[in-house]
């Protein structure tokens, strides 16, 4: 009896998964299947992809964050994920290497796209990623980066950068990888967060 074409994993696109992800192929054709069973169409969009994001921060509100994730992972702006980039922006965003994460995170970060960021640019992130902290978690923030205008403002001058000066993408993965706060401040992780609560 076989797959139906529609229910199978080509074989091109399962072995270019495999060689760019750490994933196995008994992952990818699970994952596969249960992505067409919420997107029969073998396409996300961003509302769906915006509603699987929410069930993982039940109490925020991660729209906002979500959307520029779902801009950055859709490589081709058709407005659409489909199975690949779905699976690349979960493989950059939970097991990349670190120079790719880098990569991806200047993408989400420069949101016209211009290869270019700006000081507003880290703000509008910054601002969607502290609407997915609850005000416990906020609580918890050191004072100078307790809201967006404060972190964007720390993060800046790590750079080391004028309020109108632009960074580029060589500038942000050197200055990022120089600087271990940095790299803190740009990421969203409130795991750890709860782990310091814990281990207090």
């Amino acid at each position: 009896m076989g797959n139906s074409k529609s229910g199978a994993l080509s074989k091109e696109i399962l072995e270019e998964l495999q060689l760019n992800t750490k994933f196995s192929e008994e992952e990818l054709c699970s994952w596969y299947q249960s992505f067409l069973k919420d997107c029969p169409s073998g396409r996300i969009t961003q509302q769906q992809f915006q509603s699987i994001y929410a069930k993982f921060f039940p109490d925020t509100d991660p729209k906002a964050y979500a959307q520029h994730v779902f801009r950055s992972f859709d490589s081709n702006l058709d407005g659409t994920l489909d199975f690949k980039e779905y699976v690349i922006a979960l493989h950059m965003t939970s097991a990349g290497k670190t120079n790719q994460k880098l990569e991806w995170a200047f993408s989400l970060y420069d949101v016209d796209g211009n290869g270019t960021i700006s000081k507003n640019e880290v703000l509008e992130i910054v601002m969607a990623i502290f609407k997915m902290i609850t005000p416990e978690d906020v609580k918890l923030l050191p004072e100078d980066e307790n809201t967006p205008e404060k972190r964007a403002e720390k993060i800046w001058k790590y750079f080391g950068k004028n309020d109108d000066d632009k960074l580029t993408e060589k500038e942000f993965i050197e200055g990022t990888l120089a600087n271990k706060e940095i790299l803190r401040l740009i990421q969203f992780e409130p795991q750890k967060v709860k782990e310091k609560i814990k281990n207090a």
